[in-house]
């Protein structure tokens, strides 16, 4: 896309970079105004999620809750249905509970301070920051991948970005530029946007209007900068979804309550090993459950779906076991009613493409 821009004298990084996003910024839907409430809700959405996906996420949870007294006025489930395809749904569940505490205690009243801010459940300091220069003016400089990128290459950081003195360095920067404006929420939002836009992880710099001050492009180390230290750990687990019917349609289902991946969202009984299994049915692991749950198959035939589920920090190997029961299931759910749950994106799927 192209980028427009006004070349006058010479000026200030941070006047020039506020020039250039009077002129380039995206029109966003959280931008048409600067309700906390809304700021709060794209920021959370955000953190996880590409603008493009974000802005429909964004766009359908105001729609569903268009202010704070509706969304600490729901329910958990009805937030977590709506946050379904997102990912961490632990985002979604301290919106909520962060909701309730505004409306019930604080009045309704949105926090203006960083200090206040940063105590809220679910709103660490890139957020606290975010909302209170953006909707309060309040000088505080936020510090997300996109500005640890644009700050390191300008300033030629070499002290490694995933590090806590690194992520303090990039501040210290960023602190001194901030408090030389005027309007330190568009600075703050200027930042974000030229890292997104312009100084990407594999950029142009030929059209970038800082070139001539960076340090990174004039020692031709941008490949280098910024620098990480840190490799992703990548876990891979395997997960061995026993989907049961009985004759009258109706299935097992659960709730996840450990403090792990899609807690809170619900699932089939689970049986999940050490490694991969040609056919859980065979273990010890599968006649006990029968076992203790007393349940009989009508046979031993039974088809399996196989699914790789990529996380940030894991690969899910998921296996759904189709099994037909001669017992009937008391307390389960109908099989065409499950959409009404929240289910993980895999296991939705699995529903929706073979049972629904």
């Amino acid at each position: 896309m192209p980028y427009f821009y006004i070349i006058t004298i010479y000026m200030p990084l941070e006047k020039e970079l506020l020039k250039w996003y009077s002129f380039n910024k995206r029109d966003l839907p959280w931008r048409k105004d600067n309700d906390p409430y809304k700021v709060w809700v794209s920021e959370i959405i955000l953190q996880q999620t590409r603008i493009t996906q974000g802005k429909k996420y964004f766009n359908d949870f105001i729609d569903k809750f268009p202010t704070i007294y509706d969304l600490a006025n729901s329910d958990e489930d009805s937030v977590l249905k709506s946050w379904q395809g997102l990912g961490y749904y632990n985002r979604a569940i301290n919106l909520y509970k962060t909701a309730k505490f505004i409306v019930n205690d604080l009045g309704g009243t949105f926090p203006t301070t960083y200090d206040q801010l940063i105590k809220l459940k679910g709103i660490g300091d890139y957020t606290a920051s975010a909302i209170s220069s953006i909707c309060f003016d309040r000088y505080h400089p936020v510090v997300d991948g996109n500005v640890l990128r644009f700050i390191s290459r300008i300033y030629g950081n070499k002290i490694p970005v995933d590090s806590t003195q690194g992520k303090k360095k990039v501040k210290e920067f960023a602190n001194k530029l901030i408090h030389k404006t005027e309007t330190p929420g568009d600075f703050n939002q200027a930042l974000m946007e030229y890292g997104a836009l312009l100084c990407t992880p594999f950029p142009d710099c030929q059209l970038c209007i800082f070139n001539s001050k960076c340090v990174a492009f004039k020692n031709n180390r941008v490949d280098l900068i910024p620098i990480k230290t840190q490799k992703k750990k990548i876990r891979n687990r395997y997960f061995n979804y026993l989907v049961f019917k009985d004759n009258d349609g109706k299935t097992f289902i659960n709730q996840r309550t450990e403090k792990d991946i899609w807690y809170k969202l619900y699932q089939f009984p689970l049986i999940e090993q050490d490694a991969l299994v040609d056919d859980i049915t065979s273990s010890s692991d599968f006649s006990e459950y029968l076992v203790n749950n007393k349940l009989k198959i009508t046979n031993s035939k039974h088809k399996i779906i196989r699914y790789k589920h990529i996380l940030s920090h894991q690969n899910l190997f998921i296996a759904f076991y189709l099994i037909n029961l001669n017992t009937v299931i008391n307390d389960g759910h109908d099989i065409s009613n499950l959409n009404d749950f929240t289910f993980p994106v895999p296991i939705s799927n699995f529903i929706n493409k073979y049972l629904i």
